[in-house]
């Protein structure tokens, strides 16, 4: 009868060393794959929320900035400043446009761009329904009117949004 008894207590202390053992190799990689999931579903959240769409463009080699373009959040996201400063803006000729540079000193040349927020709440967020206006200067426009321009503007989050239009007289 005691070696009955002793059997299944080394049995039960066995099996209970064997699932700490599972449980200590097991719950690092069950807590670092719900903390992936969870930071994919946030990213994607934000990418469902956030929403821009051009609203207006003019583009001419002889003005000063050559090309202004205007964008207008339409998501429920809120962008904050320090994202449309590391967004990316490609500009040019159809199969022939540049990655331009954010100039934040106010004169831009060549190859650069910036933006203002307009209806800007002094917030430091692109809110809901406020119109960011992107001032271009490129080497990438054509001097004559009628002229097909490409316009991307992309966000850290991967939203995108492009535009093809003529330039003006």
């Amino acid at each position: 009868m005691s070696s009955e008894t002793f059997a299944t207590a080394i049995f039960l202390i066995t099996a209970i060393v064997a699932a700490a053992v599972l449980i200590n190799a097991f719950f690092p990689i069950i807590y670092q794959a719900s903390s992936t999931f969870s930071e994919s579903s946030q990213s994607a959240d934000e990418r469902l929320r956030t929403e821009v769409k051009v609203i207006n463009t003019y583009a001419n080699s002889s003005s000063d900035p050559d090309a202004e373009v205007w964008i207008k959040n339409i998501g429920s996201a809120r962008i904050a400043k320090n994202d449309i400063d590391v967004s990316d803006v490609f500009f040019g000729q159809e199969g022939d446009f540049e990655y331009l540079l954010l100039d934040i000193s106010g004169t831009i040349d060549k190859g650069e761009w910036s933006y203002t927020v307009l209806e800007d709440t002094v917030n430091d967020y692109w809110d809901p329904r406020e119109t960011l206006r992107i001032d271009i200067n490129s080497n990438k426009i054509p001097d004559t009117s009628g002229q097909y321009v490409y316009f991307q503007f992309v966000l850290p989050s991967g939203v995108s949004v492009a535009k093809t239009f003529t330039t003006s007289g």
